[in-house]
Order: structure tokens, then C-alpha cells, then sequence
């Protein structure tokens, strides 16, 4: 059984006259090997897939085991985050970053603080929910709805799955992310 997360999001962050405009979002829920993916895009049900495959034997998987090399279609849509625990909490930085988000992203930001990079979202308590929750249960999630990220203005709707990764296969250090946006009209981009 999923386990839905609600949140927000500003469906139009880029442009600062509505960055303060607030709509709830589609819900992020857990997902495990049982989870229907008949209706998620083929790129993220193959990501998911992936990750399934190479997980050790009730352990997470880690960054050792993933290997670009396996799924090089995916990997310009692909994104990970460091995890970093300190003294104030969580924190997450971006590691590696696939030309299709750099390309969405209008801009690298291979190094970079997700909080900087989107520092719009950090107005809101709730606004890296998604990512703790990740960081601290080791689970997987899948969300399909609008963007909250700091997006091309053409790109409207975003489906992503986002994996826990743990080099010792119970604490998560990454967190690698697959995501597909799409038009206002529903095209994929």
C-alpha cells in the first residue's frame, strides 16, 4: 500500500511575479517492488527497475553499484544528490546532474546546494520533506505533478522517481533522481 505526502508548489516560480502565487500539489508517495507502474513513464519505470536490480539482498543499494554505464539512456534525465548530515540537520547537494536537467535547469549546477539553487523553496517548512523523508527511511518515492524546482517556463508538469543510495546499504548518503517534464500540452520534452 502507498503512502501518499502532500506538499506545495509554485507552478510558476521563474517568474517572480507569481513566485508568491501557492498551489497544492500532486502528492509524493513511497514505492517498493510492489508498486503498479503501469501508468508511469517508461523512463522512470525503467530507473526504478534498475535500481531494484541492483540492490544486495535486503540492503539499499550504494553509488558502487550503480553503474551509468547500464542504463546510458536515462542518464541525461538522471540526478543525484549528495546527503550531507550536520550539526543543523540535513542538507543535499547536487553531485552529478544529466544534460536534459542542466538543459531545464538553464544552468550546471554540478556542486551546488539544492537549497541555493532553489532558494525559493526555502521560505517553506516543508519544502525538502520529500528528501528527509528519503534521507532518514531509506524508502523510494515517485511523484508525478506540478514543478516546484526553478524550471524552463515551458516545462509545466514533472514525473520523477527518487532512489535512496547507502554505501554501507543501510545509511543513505545519495539520493539518485529520474525525472521526465513535460509541456503545459503533455508533450514530453
Amino acid at each position: 500500500m502507498a503512502v501518499l505526502h502532500s506538499g506545495f508548489s509554485n507552478g510558476r516560480a521563474q517568474e517572480p511575479d507569481r513566485a508568491a502565487e501557492i498551489r497544492p500539489a500532486v502528492a509524493w508517495q513511497e514505492c517498493d517492488a510492489a508498486t503498479d507502474r503501469s501508468a508511469w513513464n517508461p523512463r522512470i519505470a525503467r530507473f526504478f527497475e534498475y535500481w531494484l536490480s541492483i540492490a544486495p539482498p535486503g540492503r539499499l543499494p550504494g553509488r558502487q553499484h550503480f553503474d551509468p554505464l547500464d542504463i546510458p539512456e536515462l542518464m541525461p534525465r538522471v540526478w543525484i544528490l549528495d546527503v550531507v548530515r550536520g550539526p543543523t540537520g540535513l542538507r543535499f547537494r547536487y553531485r552529478l546532474v544529466g544534460t536534459k536537467e542542466v538543459e531545464t535547469l538553464q544552468r550546471e549546477v554540478t556542486g551546488q546546494w539544492l537549497d541555493a539553487v532553489h532558494p525559493h523553496l526555502s521560505a517553506r517548512a516543508d519544502a525538502f520533506d520529500r528528501f528527509r523523508h528519503i534521507a532518514e527511511r531509506g524508502v523510494a518515492t515517485y511523484r508525478k505533478g506540478q514543478v516546484s524546482f526553478l524550471h524552463h517556463k515551458d516545462h509545466r508538469i514533472v514525473e520523477n522517481c527518487m532512489l535512496p543510495l547507502a554505501r554501507d546499504g543501510s545509511r543513505v548518503d545519495m539520493i539518485a533522481a529520474c525525472s521526465v517534464l513535460y509541456l503545459l500540452s503533455g508533450k514530453e520534452n
